[in-house]
Parts: structure tokens; C-alpha cells; sequence
């Protein structure tokens, strides 16, 4: 396929052609001083394989020559290359059996109990003989990706499950830059812009809908444009336009991140907000975000669509890459720029993959493409897929079942005899009452070599609450998933400096 990373096996190519419509290197070469597959290649001609089947292994990976300084961290940017050699080396010992992870994450899979489906969740009502199979054959709990009774975003959630934490999050915005190509720099600050119409009443501006993504979207790229490069006190506000009207706002001349919305994301229940520094540092940038809001209002003015609101502030911060904290490598396949954005902060190759009106073919594309990446000899794979979360959000709790029941069917074939398959998803999706996510429990199932079966037998909220696992917090699933591969950083030893490290080290530095 061209410009795949690896080769794919046959049967798999057609799977892996309709997901992987765009590929971004987790690692430019600028960083790694080589080209991708050069790179990848010459990372990998050391490893020892074996039957499919039974698991990788990874054998000794020698030092090639200088890499990137393996403390240098990233967030989407390539970096200098540092003065110090690199040697990855995995590991020494070729009787090591480390299996690779597998990771499929039902977005909003959770649900709240309802009357109609007898007092049961989406999922729990759900006929789903593959994952019930799962659960029979392997180790279950429930998880919260940031706690009991917690509602996050699916950002927030996956940063958490991935093993990163709060005071290391960059902010929303900054992930759709990254997952739509733009280069971020920490000297700017950036947020999220949103074209709306709104109506004014006695206590403000309350927002009435949103452009149409094909009838309106001229009209609204055209609107966006005639904002960009608004400067106030000495900051720049740059729009870049990415679809229905919504932009990527960057902020350049000294600004600070820490201001809150002026989105009404509940926008039945508060109007247009007026920013606020969240510290006295930030006051100037809330300032500043006030008076650029009314100027875009007043230059919209008699437009349908008549204000831009932001929200999801952030910069970008220095973090560990995912191979540095977790001693993994690999991919991420997911729709959504945000979330292809995040996989590009902790290097991880993020793949475009499309959903279609066909959730089970896309979810078994996904299977396919998991599997070619292990055939590949990525450590790590996480795919990800939003059909469940679309089904809560029509508050239909029927759909919800409906739509659980078709993806299940993709589920019958997944790779438990090679890797360690872990099935869940990052928060609740009522389809009932009007809430956008809850912070109810998700069930969580864990398969693959090893791997002990507890007296799950069903997949569902309540069931996998009595599994062997018990109740998950979202920092716990990585390591839970790293034990369950042989993969667990042995507490006592410091073989690294990477600050949050929990598993089995793949970048090393010998004394040579």
C-alpha cells in the first residue's frame, strides 16, 4: 500500500485501505534524523519472531547510531535533535515473551438503567454473544476515567486511560491543531472558535444553532475570514477555518491559556458567556477575548450568523512520549481530528479511519487493522470507534441497543491468541435523560495469553462490576493492561528517567 509504514499481509489490505485514508508519522524524521520506514525498519531488525499465535517476542534490538535524545519530549513538533545518543534498546534477553496490546474502545458505550428496556442499560439489554464470549474468557471490572459520578469529554477521558495526567494536559484545542496538520508552538495560546447565530434577550446572547456543514459552509468560511488577524493589547488572534464554521484560534504575543469559555455548550440553559481569568496572570487574555468577542460582533453584525465563541483553551506542553512512559510503540486509529491530534502529542501514529452508515464493517476494518499492525510489530494498537456514542445522543435508548448489538458482530475474531485484547469505552452516554455524558461505570474486559478468567459471563455494567478487576480508575487501565502483558515496570528499579514511567522499558541507554 503505498506510503504504508509496513508492509500488510494480503488478505488484510483491503481492510487497512479503507481506514488508513491519511497517515501522519508519530515521529517526524526531522526528529529521528532518518526517514520514516528507514527508521522504523533499522528499529526493528533486531527483533526475534515467532508464531503469530503464541505472541511476538521482542529480542535483542541493538544501538544503530544516534537517535533523538530519548529524554527529549514532544507534543506534535518535531524537535532539535539532542547532543547525546539514543540506543532503544528493548531488551537483552530473548527468552523474555512480552505481548503487544490491543485496545478497542467503544466511545459512550456506558448507559444509565431505563424503563423500556426493563430496567436495564443499552448494553446489559443488548444480545452480544462475542463479547459475552470475551468476558467469559477473561478478567473484567468497570472503569471511570477520571472517577465515581465524574462526567468527562472523550478527550479528557482518553488522556487519563492513556496514562497522562491532568497538570500534563495541553487542552482540547490543541489537539485539533495537531490532528488537522497545523504546527503548534508553546509560545502561542489556542482555543476553539465557533460561528453561531444568536438572538439577544434581557439577560444576554443566547445561541440558536449552528451553520450547516454543505449548505451553509461558504457563507461560513467566508465569515470566519473576515475575523482573522484581529489584534487587542497587543495580541494577535489567528482564525484557521476547518469546517461549519468552526476554527482553530491561535493567540500569539505573550497570552495565557488559563480563561474560561465563552461557549454556551449547554445553550438551552446559559447564554454567551464573558471570559474570565482563571489566574491574575491570565486577566489581560480574558481582557483581551472579551473586547475581540465584541468586535466580531460587530463586524458580523446583520449576518445569520453573528458571534464566534471559544472554548477549550489551552498550550502545549512538554510531556513524555507513550514508548518513554509506557515502554510501548505503535498506533491509533480513530475518525476524529481531536483524538488523532492527541495520538500526535504522545507519538503515537494516528491513522484517519472513517465511519461509515455500516458500524459493523467499520468496527471489523478496525479488527483487520489491529491485526496488521501486530503482524507489523507495533507494541501497541488502539482503535476507536464513535457509533455507540452517536446512538446515546439520539436519547433513543432502543437505538443504544440496537446499535450494540450490530457492532458486536465485528467482535467474533479478535487477536486473544496473540495479544492482550482489552474491550471498553471512555464514558457513559445516557440515551436518556438530556445530558451530553454521565459519570456512571463502563464495563471493562481484558482477554489474551495469560490472562485469568473470572465468573463473568456477560458483558454490562453490572456484570463486569463483579469481576476480578473490580472498579477502575482511568490512570489504572494502562497499567493494569502493561501486568496483563508481561510488561509491568518493576517497582523498586529506575532504569529510565522518564518522569511517570510503569512498564517495561523499550529505550535504554547503556553504558557503552
Amino acid at each position: 500500500m503505498p506510503g504504508a509504514r509496513d508492509p500488510v499481509s494480503g488478505q488484510r489490505a483491503g481492510a487497512v485501505a479503507r481506514l488508513c485514508a491519511r497517515r501522519r508519522d508519530a515521529v517526524p524524521a526531522l526528529v529521528l534524523g532518518v526517514g520514516r520506514d528507514e527508521a522504523r525498519t533499522d528499529a526493528r531488525r533486531g527483533l526475534r519472531g515467532r508464531d503469530p499465535r503464541r505472541g511476538r517476542r521482542e529480542g535483542d534490538l541493538r544501538a544503530r547510531g544516534p537517535r533523538s535524545d530519548p529524554r527529549g519530549r514532544r507534543l506534535g513538533v518535531a524537535r532539535a535533535l539532542g547532543s547525546r545518543p539514543c540506543h532503544p534498546v528493548a531488551r537483552k534477553t530473548p527468552r523474555l515473551k512480552l505481548h503487544p496490546i490491543v485496545v478497542i474502545l467503544l466511545d459512550g458505550v456506558a448507559d444509565r438503567a431505563h424503563d423500556e428496556l426493563g430496567g436495564k442499560t443499552g448494553v446489559e439489554a443488548a444480545r452480544t454473544p462475542n463479547l459475552d464470549r470475551l468476558c467469559a474468557s477473561g478478567s473484567c471490572g468497570v472503569i471511570y476515567a477520571v472517577g465515581p459520578g465524574r462526567a468527562p469529554s472523550s478527550e479528557v477521558a482518553h488522556w487519563s486511560m492513556l496514562g497522562y495526567r491532568p497538570d500534563e494536559f495541553p487542552g482540547r484545542a490543541v489537539f485539533e491543531a495537531l490532528g488537522r496538520g497545523q504546527d503548534v508552538s508553546a509560545e502561542h495560546v489556542f482555543a476553539y472558535a465557533a460561528l453561531r447565530p444568536a438572538e439577544r434577550s434581557d439577560d444576554g446572547w443566547w445561541l440558536t444553532g449552528r451553520p450547516h456543514p454543505v449548505d451553509d459552509a461558504g457563507e461560513a468560511e467566508r465569515l470566519v475570514n473576515s475575523c482573522d488577524g484581529i489584534e487587542i493589547d497587543g495580541l494577535t488572534f489567528s482564525l484557521r477555518h476547518v469546517w461549519r464554521g468552526e476554527a482553530v484560534l491561535r493567540i500569539s504575543g505573550g497570552a495565557d491559556e488559563r480563561v474560561t469559555d465563552s461557549d454556551a455548550f449547554f445553550r438551552a440553559r446559559h447564554p454567551l458567556l464573558r471570559p474570565q481569568a482563571l489566574v491574575p496572570e491570565a486577566e489581560r487574555t480574558a481582557r483581551a477575548a472579551e473586547k475581540w468577542t465584541r468586535e466580531v460582533m460587530r463586524r458580523l453584525e446583520g449576518e445569520r450568523f453573528n458571534v464566534i465563541t471559544l472554548k477549550w483553551w489551552g498550550r502545549p506542553r512538554d510531556v513524555p512520549t507513550f514508548e518513554q512512559r509506557h515502554g510501548l510503540r505503535g498506533t491509533f486509529a480513530a475518525e476524529s481530528a481531536f483524538l488523532r491530534g492527541l495520538a500526535c502529542a504522545i507519538a503515537l501514529e494516528a491513522i484517519e479511519a472513517a465511519e461509515t452508515d455500516d458500524p459493523a464493517r467499520d468496527l471489523l476494518d478496525r479488527v483487520e487493522l489491529a491485526r496488521a499492525r501486530l503482524d507489523a510489530g507495533d507494541t501497541f494498537v488502539f482503535v476507536h470507534q464513535k457509533s455507540a456514542d452517536a446512538a446515546g445522543h439520539t436519547k433513543d435508548p432502543r437505538r443504544k441497543q440496537e446499535m450494540l448489538e450490530t457492532m458486536d458482530a465485528a467482535l467474533g475474531d479478535l487477536p486473544t491468541d496473540r495479544a492482550i485484547v482489552c474491550v471498553t469505552g471512555d464514558h457513559a452516554t445516557p440515551a436518556f435523560p438530556e445530558v451530553i455524558h454521565s459519570g456512571d461505570p463502563v464495563p471493562f474486559v481484558v482477554a489474551g495469553p495469560g490472562v485469568r478468567a473470572d465468573r463473568v459471563r456477560e458483558f454490562g455494567e453490572s456484570t463486569c462490576a463483579d469481576g476480578i478487576l473490580g472498579h477502575l480508575r482511568g490512570p489504572d487501565m494502562m497499567p493494569v493492561l502493561l501486568n496483563a502483558a508481561d510488561r509491568p515496570l518493576f517497582l523498586g528499579s529506575r532504569p529510565t528517567p522518564f518522569d511517570g514511567a510503569d512498564g517495561y522499558p523499550s529505550i535504554l541507554e547503556p553504558l557503552v
